[in-house]
């Protein structure tokens, strides 16, 4: 995935702390001081250079993620944000090396002030390193959260989708390897969980999203906002979940009208509508499940299979191995 090689990312103290002891000891082995005066600037320069170029060139380009990674880094971080911060990393980099050239010069011209040419060298590139101290924060804080998204493929992907506690974590610990967290209060899936089912030679991906209300966009969470996600990027069928029995907290009538607004996201993506809690109270005219008895649990996989089947991006002989 994207973002797992990304290496942490140090503080501007950190970086210098580094790069002051590897000057030292290069400065150690130069017998001539003026010589050693511009090796320790030089080492300084290129450790810090070499560290923030290594990390801008880390990141991924943005345009060239696929959707999904593109739309969850813009709704956690803002790529415009993620790119600032780069573009100063590159600022401060190039200035460091400009700065130690510089200097370097300057104590071969002067040797008689080498030492506190030396001196002022090594504040300017302290002050510099201090000017993206920000930046560097940013950037590694995006790094330890983006390197934990899921890793969403290229297989055939239902997301399941619905108001919080209508059912969905507990239908997709049932039907896949996926283990979210199962309670009984809202919001306990606090972000996208990737579940895999082996289906012959193949596999089917299975999206745990987050709960999403039925409220306008611009009041929505950050974590209401990784659903819409999920859902409009990589989605091959929703799988929308219904609680009749209102035991969710939302009545039905919200509920359905979150799915009207579901089917207006995603366009053409087919949708499938599943009652659950069926052992509490059930709906005609739609699939009723039950996570707890396991009525029903079968016909929806069979549903799901039937439509990964037909999935124009994947030969149809896998299935045969899956209904023998």
């Amino acid at each position: 995935m994207e973002f797992e090689t990304i290496p942490t990312i140090p503080t501007a103290d950190e970086l210098l702390e580094r790069a002051l002891k590897r000057a030292a000891a290069a400065k150690k082995e130069k017998r001539n001081k003026v010589r050693a005066n511009e090796e320790f600037v030089r080492s300084v320069s290129k450790s810090l250079y070499d560290k923030l170029d290594d990390t801008v060139h880390r990141f991924p380009t943005f345009e060239n993620l696929p959707v999904f990674y593109r739309d969850m880094t813009n709704i956690l971080f803002s790529i415009d944000k993620l790119r600032k911060s780069l573009g100063a990393l590159t600022w401060a980099a190039n200035r460091i090396r400009d700065v130690g050239n510089e200097y370097a010069w300057k104590i071969r011209s002067d040797p008689d002030d080498a030492s506190n040419l030396r001196k002022a060298a090594t504040g300017r590139m302290a002050s510099i390193m201090h000017q993206v101290e920000d930046d560097l924060l940013l950037l590694n804080n995006a790094r330890d959260v983006l390197r934990k998204l899921p890793d969403i493929r290229d297989e055939f992907t239902v997301v399941v989708a619905g108001y919080p506690n209508v059912g969905k974590s507990s239908f997709i610990r049932l039907v896949s390897s996926a283990t979210p967290q199962v309670a009984g209060y809202a919001f306990t899936t606090k972000q996208v969980v990737v579940g895999h089912r082996d289906v012959g030679r193949e596999r089917m991906q299975i999206v745990d999203t987050p709960g999403i209300l039925d409220r306008p966009a611009e009041e929505r969470n950050y974590i209401e906002h990784q659903a819409l996600a999920a859902i409009t990027n990589v989605a091959d069928i929703i799988l929308f979940i219904i609680d009749a029995s209102e035991a969710c907290g939302y009545p039905v009538e919200r509920q359905l009208a979150l799915l009207e607004e579901v089917r207006r996201v995603v366009g053409d993506v087919p949708v499938e509508v599943v009652v659950s809690k069926s052992d509490l109270a059930g709906m005609e005219g739609y699939m009723n499940m039950s996570t707890t008895t396991g009525e029903g649990i079968d016909e929806v996989v069979a549903l799901l299979l039937r439509y990964m089947e037909a999935s124009p991006r994947f030969p149809p002989a896998y299935i045969q191995e899956e209904n023998q």
